[in-house]
């Protein structure tokens, strides 16, 4: 009496995308970025985890290129590339929304602006949707989806070319939709703001866009939570002069303080215990 086997079956199986960070991915991250450099045993005390747990979440972050190891802990790799835009989702939320509500409250209704590319800038054209009567010019698919419904707004998007991966749309075309327009303020994010108080970007193309923001609105508010200052990138966008208020979630240091105050830069912080 033969035994049947069962056939094998072939699978068309696709890789799988790396699920979100978890907040205590998210927490070493930020760790390192600060640090420079953080150790195994440090990180093991920090949360309350084996070394072991800790060995597995750095090479986690080391296979999606967020980390690199070192001997005895990890660090940044390098200043060339940005977070995947579902990590930076997961970062410092609490304080983008604290922020981007308080930027909101120093936009009237019937007011234009410019709204860029990021997940600030998300937040803040959410914060923006109980306004009335705004002319909004985007480069941002998500931030004209979030703002779909408001019929009073008028939404203007740029062509160009789209990223996947955020919904953006960058290139010649978006910087001359942009350069069309003169508007009452633009809305700025960024990568990072150095020691100088350079504003910097990971993308070239971003930074292009930044430029021609600043240089297109009659008051250009940047909002950045306080994960931005002392973080460098490649791409200069401009120098914290040319930025007239500044929106974060917590209070920057003193040498950064008297870099706003030389420059004339008005700093709100937002209240994340009212938020």
């Amino acid at each position: 009496m033969s035994k049947k086997t069962p056939e094998s079956k072939k699978t068309n199986q696709t890789p799988q995308k790396d699920p979100p960070l978890s907040k205590r991915h998210a927490e070493i991250l930020e760790l390192a970025r600060k640090q420079g450099f953080v150790s195994v045993e440090f990180l093991a005390n920090r949360f309350s985890v084996t070394p072991q747990t800790v060995r597995r979440d750095i090479n986690r972050l080391v296979k999606q290129e967020l980390l690199q190891r070192y001997h005895g802990g990890a660090g940044l790799p390098t200043t060339v590339e940005n977070l995947a835009y579902t990590d930076r989702k997961v970062l410092h939320r609490r304080g983008k929304k604290s922020l981007a509500r308080l930027l909101a409250r120093h936009i009237p209704d019937n007011a234009s602006l410019f709204i860029d590319i990021g997940t600030t800038a998300e937040e803040c054209a959410k914060a923006l949707s109980s306004h009335k009567g705004l002319r909004i010019v985007t480069n941002n698919l998500n931030v004209a989806f979030i703002l779909k419904d408001r019929k009073d707004f008028e939404i203007m998007v740029a062509g160009g070319t789209m990223r996947g991966r955020d919904m953006g749309l960058t290139g010649e075309t978006t910087l001359e939709y942009f350069d069309s327009f003169r508007v009452d303020y633009g809305i700025l994010t960024l990568s990072g703001i150095d020691e100088s108080g350079h504003l910097l970007d990971f993308d070239i193309h971003e930074a292009h866009i930044s430029r021609t923001i600043i240089a297109n609105a009659t008051r250009t508010l940047l909002a950045a939570d306080h994960s931005k200052f002392g973080r460098t990138a490649m791409a200069r966008i401009g120098h914290i002069t040319q930025v007239d208020a500044l929106f974060t979630d917590k209070n920057p240091n003193e040498r950064e303080q008297k870099l706003l105050h030389e420059a004339g830069v008005a700093l709100h912080i937002a209240d994340m215990k009212k938020e």
